[in-house]
């Protein structure tokens, strides 16, 4: 066993965090589960990973169940998440599962990346966990570790080769699983972005940032670059009866496959009149609604204006027409979900 998993196994022991997709210690966690929560937690938070994961085991209790289920419905439990490629590569990942594996998830690395949205992280920690392989799991908590043990100078993303050759040498045959889960458990613990727990580390004495006194220099990153903001009017068509039209984005692309209403394309510069009666749904008398909808994703801020407008009779050519006690049941990620809220509150304010 490696000097990193002796110190580190121990520790983890006593000192394992309670996840809901986590078994209990001696026990296997099924691939299933591991797969489902890995890539929920991919660019997420565990608090906020902790209920959609719950409320996909209350709709989803297997994979088949998964695989059977209308796209739909995957992406209205999924909204709220973001990314929500990985929503449709879950659905069709399961799918595959369904049809080529007979519902059992395979249990080696190469079979896994096949997988889509399975990648390399993901593949490792779904061999490690739920089958007990040694696999060279590499997420950001392991990243931060590893930096921190050798002391790596050079600047992220440049350091990954480095860091996945040192993450493999730490890994021990025995429990790779566990190890994988403990060095996750250390990073999102004591080792910390901000103020390490360096005094009460189980590798404290393996390493080489916390004997230089500069656990919080590593790793090291370039500076990020400005987020440039992008500015669009979103319009708010309502129909005699109360009900909103929405439409389905295209599948490729920013919330690829997610309802949204209705809206200009996004760019830095506000658009002008030409492209924003191009955009609208329709002719009709739109009047702006004071504020601005602000939303921030990865690469960019999004500011939208919000014109409205009422139709007597709504055209199903459209798109869809939603009452407003349906719109939880709508797959309607949460910018959207903005936009509704902005419009219902300053409208009739």
């Amino acid at each position: 066993m490696t000097d990193v998993a002796r110190a580190l196994l121990p520790w983890y022991d006593r000192h394992r965090r309670r996840l809901p997709w986590r078994a209990g210690p001696g026990e296997r966690t099924p691939a299933y589960a591991v797969w489902l929560s890995e890539i929920m937690l991919q660019q997420t938070t565990v608090a906020a990973v902790g209920p959609y994961y719950q409320r996909f085991l209350d709709h989803f209790p297997t994979v088949a169940d998964l695989a059977a289920a209308p796209l739909d419905q995957v992406l209205t439990l999924w909204a709220g998440l973001g990314y929500y490629a990985r929503a449709r590569n879950l659905h069709r990942c399961a799918q595959v599962i369904v049809r080529d594996f007979a519902g059992i998830f395979p249990d080696d690395e190469a079979t896994l990346l096949s997988l889509p949205g399975v990648g390399a992280y993901t593949a490792a920690a779904i061999a490690a966990i739920a089958f007990d392989r040694r696999a060279v799991v590499v997420d950001g908590n392991v990243e931060r570790v590893v930096s921190r043990l050798a002391a790596i100078a050079t600047p992220l993303p440049a350091a990954k080769p480095e860091i996945r050759r040192l993450a493999d040498q730490f890994t021990p045959e025995e429990r790779p699983g566990d190890y994988a889960q403990a060095m996750m458990d250390l990073g999102a613990s004591l080792c910390s972005v901000t103020n390490p727990g360096c005094t009460i580390c189980p590798l404290l004495q393996l390493c080489r940032a916390a004997a230089q006194g500069e656990a919080n220099r590593f790793p090291v990153k370039l500076p990020k670059a400005a987020k440039p903001t992008r500015r669009g009017v979103a319009f708010w068509l309502r129909r005699g009866d109360g009900a909103v039209l929405l439409r389905r984005r295209p599948e490729r692309g920013l919330l690829g496959g997610m309802m949204e209403v209705p809206s200009t394309e996004w760019s830095e510069g506000l658009p002008d009149a030409n492209a924003i009666r191009a955009a609208a749904p329709l002719t009709a008398e739109w009047r702006p609604i004071d504020g601005l909808v602000r939303h921030t994703f990865t690469h960019f801020h999004l500011e939208l204006s919000v014109v409205a407008a009422t139709v007597r009779l709504g055209d199903g050519r459209l798109g869809r027409w939603v009452t407003l006690d349906q719109l939880g049941e709508v797959a309607l990620p949460t910018l959207f979900r903005k936009v509704v809220k902005h419009a219902l509150t300053t409208a009739t304010s």
